[in-house]
């Protein structure tokens, strides 16, 4: 469906002003960035990549046994990064406006872990947000009521997810799987992420662009405790999810259930260790709802606990020798035990029964969680691992192959998909995936903060490593630069879902091609040998009533506020590409 040129702003927020501030600043970047000093072209203009028959450049970064120089062919060739904000606040706001209830302090559509990502996806936006209006504010007193106007929406949508910790079902949340637990873990520290990155930007006294320094800084701020200490108690509850009996370690899914290691278990307990080393701020908080039962004690609760350090290390390398992957060596859903059947019988001990299903999610939690691992170790070995899974996610779309209908493994056209999305037989759980997986991406891929370089500055903190810091990120940078592409792609393929409400789809790489297609290309979408789709259902997918094309996106479950999540997700991904000197 062709997209409303319409905008989707709100009552009562001041978009135009703030839109006009961002834009102006953004726009700057164009005289300097040659990536951007094209003409604008049309939505539907093609992304620019490089020739088919030549060589990738996605394949020659691989070739090098470091993290070495390599050219990067292909440039963003679509919107200007004021546009990409447009949309990215039109996006947020549907989602807001539509789907949040304030009152309730949560999105009543969602279920208990998808409330948990969505919350991770406004906290993630302000923090773009955040950092792309750095600049646009001087001592000049004419910025005054701009900058007020700036302030007051973040406040807007930051108070939204302060709600949100009163009506999380977290009394429901502790009894259920290890995943669960653990996308609250990685909300909460991406609030207190973003609490902390908009307090230093903007009121700092040491931040010479800040303007209104204040000893206590940003009101935000107060929240950190109170986000830190569910964080914590989280981690705490899902860290009983480490089993050695079977397969000589690993993450437990659910332990109300048979033994089943997968994958995203044990890329969530990898991401949120690292996390909770880097970025935990320490707990305070005694009581209420201490974990104790779980073996938690107060040396738990201060910053960079090496404990939590260990913990990321060796949960990724029980994952990296697992063999836990299946087609194009993208990580499969999880294994089974053979013969299984009590405690007491415990069959082979060994993940030997290999569910084959891909999942985009799968590929994605793991980045951040290496990224996080280079910055607390320095080694580079963590970064190579997350360009090499990068690399095989583009390939399973058929990328560069942007004209092909040919399903790829993970989508088709350069368009990333999960097998649900053309049958719309995605459930609640499967309409998550995509945004999770950009989510991640951005920040595998997401330059320092001053919190991140001064913990690498930190003499006592300073991983040893054979090459300084700041010259392997720039390099690990340049080669996040190449994918810049391919995430305009989806993201332009996300925008042509969008109805004349502003509500993304779950399909992208349908509507972005044609509007009218055969059964076979619906149904071309097909498992991997072996695999058992147990996250979706089924649905009836008759793509026509009475013979008339119909919007294929109001299949299935239809638009919800997962399905606008992803669309968030990329676009956000998008601006960071845009608006990041190391990415352009």
């Amino acid at each position: 469906m062709v997209p409303s040129s319409a905008s989707h702003a709100r009552a009562g927020l001041s978009w135009s002003s703030l839109y006009i501030i961002v834009s102006l600043f953004l726009l700057s970047f164009v005289t300097v960035a040659n990536a951007l000093a094209y003409e604008l072209q049309k939505p539907l203009a093609e992304t620019e990549v490089p020739p088919e028959s030549s060589s990738s450049t996605l394949d020659d970064l691989f070739t090098e046994a470091d993290l070495g120089d390599s050219e990067v062919t292909g440039r963003l060739s679509w919107a200007r990064p004021a546009e990409t904000l447009q949309d990215l606040l039109d996006a947020l706001n549907v989602m807001q406006d539509e789907y949040f209830v304030l009152w309730l302090g949560t999105w009543p559509s969602s279920i208990d872990w998808t409330a948990a990502v969505l919350g991770t996806h406004v906290a993630a936006t302000l923090s773009s947000f955040s950092s792309c209006a750095l600049g646009i504010v001087d001592d000049d007193d004419s910025h005054e009521c701009s900058f007020s106007a700036f302030e007051n929406t973040v406040n807007y949508f930051f108070s939204q997810t302060s709600t949100f910790y009163f009506g999380e079902n977290a009394f429901s949340l502790r009894n259920q799987a290890y995943d669960d637990m653990l996308w609250v873990v990685l909300d909460w520290l991406e609030n207190i992420k973003f609490q902390d990155l908009h307090s230093n930007l903007y009121y700092s006294t040491s931040n010479s662009s800040s303007t209104n320094t204040s000893s206590r800084g940003w009101h935000g701020t107060q929240f950190r405790d109170a986000a830190a200490h569910r964080a914590r108690i989280f981690y705490e509850l899902a860290s009983a999810g480490w089993d050695k009996t079977l397969c000589n370690g690993g993450m437990i899914w659910n332990p109300a259930l048979i033994p089943y290691k997968n994958a995203i278990t044990n890329e969530l307990f990898i991401s949120a260790s690292i996390s909770m080393y880097l970025y935990f701020p320490g707990d305070p908080i005694d009581a209420p709802f201490v974990a104790n039962s779980q073996g938690a004690g107060p040396t738990e609760r201060y910053p960079h606990n090496p404990t939590h350090l260990n913990a990321a290390i060796d949960a990724y390398a029980w994952l990296k020798n697992s063999n836990m992957t299946g087609l194009g060596g993208l990580y499969a859903d999880g294994f089974h035990i053979s013969g299984w059947r009590s405690s007491a019988q415990p069959g082979s001990r060994k993940c030997d029964v290999l569910n084959t299903m891909v999942y985009t999610y799968n590929q994605g939690v793991i980045l951040s969680g290496l990224r996080g691992l280079w910055l607390a170790t320095g080694d580079q070995d963590y970064l190579r691992d997350g360009h090499e899974l990068i690399h095989k996610v583009l390939h399973a779309t058929g990328w560069p192959h942007i004209y092909s209908v040919k399903w790829a493994g993970l989508g088709r056209g350069g368009v990333l998909e999960d097998t649900c999305d053309s049958h719309a037989s995605c459930s609640q759980d499967g309409q998550t995936f995509k945004s999770i997986f950009f989510h991640h991406l951005a920040e595998f891929c997401r330059p320092l903060r001053q919190q991140e370089v001064s913990f690498l500055e930190n003499e006592k903190q300073q991983p040893a490593a054979e090459d300084d810091w700041d010259e392997v990120y720039d390099r690990h940078l340049r080669r996040c630069r190449a994918y810049g592409p391919w995430v305009e792609h989806n993201a332009r393929a996300a925008l042509m879902t969008r109805d004349d409400d502003g509500k993304f789809g779950q399909w992208w790489g349908l509507p972005f091609r044609q509007l009218v297609v055969s059964s076979d290309l619906v149904n071309s979408s097909t498992l991997p040998p072996g695999a058992v789709d147990y996250r979706n259902d089924g649905f009836d997918t008759d793509p026509a009533i009475g013979g008339i094309p119909r919007d294929f996106n109001d299949r299935g479950r239809g638009r919800t506020v997962e399905t606008q999540a992803g669309g968030i997700a990329v676009l956000r991904a998008l601006l960071q590409w845009q608006t990041s000197d190391a990415l352009l």
